[in-house]
């Protein structure tokens, strides 16, 4: 369930250029009832930590992505800016 509800955040986030690069997720681990891990096939970004935090699990994924993305440091990061 919560894997198809986070493709289309990924793709969402790709679609509006707040991602430097389209991001495929292959799994989500639960750690706990509020806390995830969910790992990409990326080697650019190999997962991130996602904690509910009282939000939906699509808006707690969107603002882990976004988090993880902005400490991304060289190119790729630049590569976002670009129109």
């Amino acid at each position: 369930m919560r894997q198809d509800k986070l493709g289309e955040v990924l793709d969402d986030l790709w679609a509006r250029k707040l991602i430097p690069f389209q991001l495929t997720a292959h799994k989500v681990e639960s750690l706990g009832s509020e806390e995830f891990i969910v790992r990409f096939y990326d080697s650019r970004l190999h997962s991130v930590d996602v904690s509910l935090m009282g939000r939906s699990f699509n808006d707690a994924v969107r603002v882990a992505v976004l988090d993880r993305v902005a400490r991304l440091t060289g190119p790729l990061r630049k590569a976002a800016n670009k129109d």
